[in-house]
């Protein structure tokens, strides 16, 4: 939802270099198919693709596919990489696996995404990966500078015009490669995930499947569900340790404790090696809000981290008295390294790619996570869209639309819609990722799945890992067996066509 950098990033926008603005109990709702906020604690994966037969290009793409206004003809260079190392070639059909970029740059996916590479071969495929507009090395107008500039320039970034340049660039590819007959299958995780699945309904005459990993497609003001975002992570420390969920729960009050002491927000900043001094006991907290939620999001072997987290928290440290929150600051350093210091406004220099995903939740992505009675180790603060609305309108001079994803799209009633228009689609969840909640869990049809473990975020379109769990190895045998049968399927249908002719 991608995604991709932190998970739930705290509602801050600047108006000037030193000056911020925060919307209490209002979340930008990061998804990413991996984490960058911790990017530095390791999950003990050694793996990584090897780009050496990838080639780089640029696309000339329109920057606005729905206007015909002379603005509207403008361009820009749009970054995507392929491999045909291994394609059966152009005569045979051989299909094409395209990867849908999400809020991330193409070299951060290359890093993380092995699906495409690991089943290439098996499928003689060609594969294609694109990055997303506003995200990477593909920017409008120029620069980062300028195409992140205000309303006027982001108002180009939403779904509908990514989906309308993989749509070009799709047909683009199958032009250069002489390949009318190819079937492509579209691949995304996270936001990247909706991505596909919304590809498939919008294009079905570019894209003959798609595999939507992780996508927390209902999870919409008018599709919200019933659990929230917190209350899996909630249920996931809980069930790893309860010791160690009642500790986080009883934390919050203690730091606020510690903080209205007269010299408290020091002592707040000596016990978790801050950085720079706290302006409030919400730095610290949000900080911890991002450690447990991400440490759960992108739980996965060989290295867990939430359960490297509660183990130093339930660790008593020899040779002192263990406070509660010196236990807290153990399961912080277990997860991410023991450093000189803590940045707890991490995002004080947001990154290209979050002010572009920030601009994204403010528009159309808004996914209502708040923290609901049932998210037990959390202190309870149910998303506002009033103050989101509010804060965001305040910033960018436009209002968010949060109906407008479940209007343009139509999944108000996804059962009956993908029943009656969707099909070769597969929903892939993992239902100790937090997104899951908003995720389609059961099938559809015959041919609109899901396939649910108890994995993680985007586990399964991850680099395979010789300490991969049975489970996750018999998932993607799954998908890619449902897959290789709308091939077969159509390549059948295909030969019959021609012969009739």
């Amino acid at each position: 939802m991608s995604l991709p950098h932190t998970i739930l990033l705290l509602l801050i926008f600047s108006t000037s270099s030193s000056y911020f603005i925060s919307f209490a109990h209002s979340k930008i709702a990061r998804l990413g198919i991996s984490s960058k906020t911790l990017k530095n604690a390791s999950d003990g994966s050694t793996q990584n693709v090897d780009e050496s037969d990838l080639k780089m290009y640029y696309f000339n793409q329109t920057l606005d596919h729905f206007t015909f206004t002379p603005k509207s003809y403008m361009t820009f260079q749009q970054r995507y990489a392929i491999d045909s190392t291994h394609w059966g070639g152009a005569k045979a059909n051989a299909p094409i696996l395209a990867f849908l970029g999400e809020e991330s740059s193409l070299d951060s996916d290359l890093a993380g995404i092995g699906f495409l590479h690991d089943n290439g071969p098996r499928l003689k495929a060609l594969l294609v990966y694109i990055e997303h507009r506003y995200y990477g090395k593909t920017m409008p107008f120029g620069s980062a500078e300028e195409a992140l500039k205000n309303a006027s320039t982001l108002g180009y970034l939403n779904a509908a015009q990514a989906l309308a340049d993989y749509a070009a660039i799709l047909l683009h590819v199958k032009e250069k490669y002489s390949t009318k007959h190819s079937p492509i299958i579209v691949i995304g995780g996270s936001y990247g995930g909706m991505l596909a699945a919304w590809f498939r309904l919008k294009y079905p005459h570019i894209a003959l499947g798609a595999l939507a990993s992780s996508a927390p497609l209902l999870y919409f003001e008018d599709t919200r569900p019933k659990f929230g975002y917190y209350y899996i992570v909630t249920k996931v420390f809980k069930e790893t340790s309860e010791r160690c969920y009642n500790t986080i729960r009883k934390s919050w009050k203690e730091i606020d404790r510690v903080a209205a002491k007269p010299n408290g927000l020091s002592i707040l900043s000596k016990t978790f090696k801050t950085c720079a001094p706290l302006n409030g006991s919400f730095d610290i907290k949000d900080f911890l809000d991002t450690i447990y939620a991400e440490a759960v999001q992108y739980n996965r072997g060989p290295s867990y981290w939430v359960a490297n987290v509660c183990n130093a928290i339930n660790a008593n440290t020899p040779n002192r008295k263990n406070n509660l929150l010196d236990r807290i600051f153990a399961g912080v350093v277990a997860l991410i390294g023991n450093r000189t210091c803590y940045d707890t406004n991490m995002f004080s220099q947001p990154t290209n790619n979050h002010i572009a995903w920030r601009w994204q939740s403010c528009s159309e992505i808004v996914i209502p996570v708040g923290y609901d009675k049932q998210d037990t180790m959390f202190p309870t603060a149910p998303f506002n869209m009033t103050s989101y609305i509010d804060g965001c309108e305040s910033y960018y001079g436009v209002p968010p639309r949060p109906h407008w994803i479940t209007t343009y799209f139509g999944i108000q009633d996804v059962k009956l819609i993908l029943r009656k228009f969707g099909s070769n689609i597969i929903f892939s969840n993992g239902l100790s990722d937090p997104y899951s909640v908003g995720g389609v869990l059961e099938d559809i049809s015959d041919t609109v799945v899901a396939i649910t473990t108890n994995g993680s975020h985007c586990q399964d379109i991850s680099l395979k890992n010789k300490e991969d769990p049975q489970w996750l190895v018999m998932q993607r045998e799954k998908e890619i067996k449902v897959i290789d049968s709308w091939i077969s399927t159509y390549q059948n249908d295909l030969r019959d066509l021609n012969m009739s002719i």
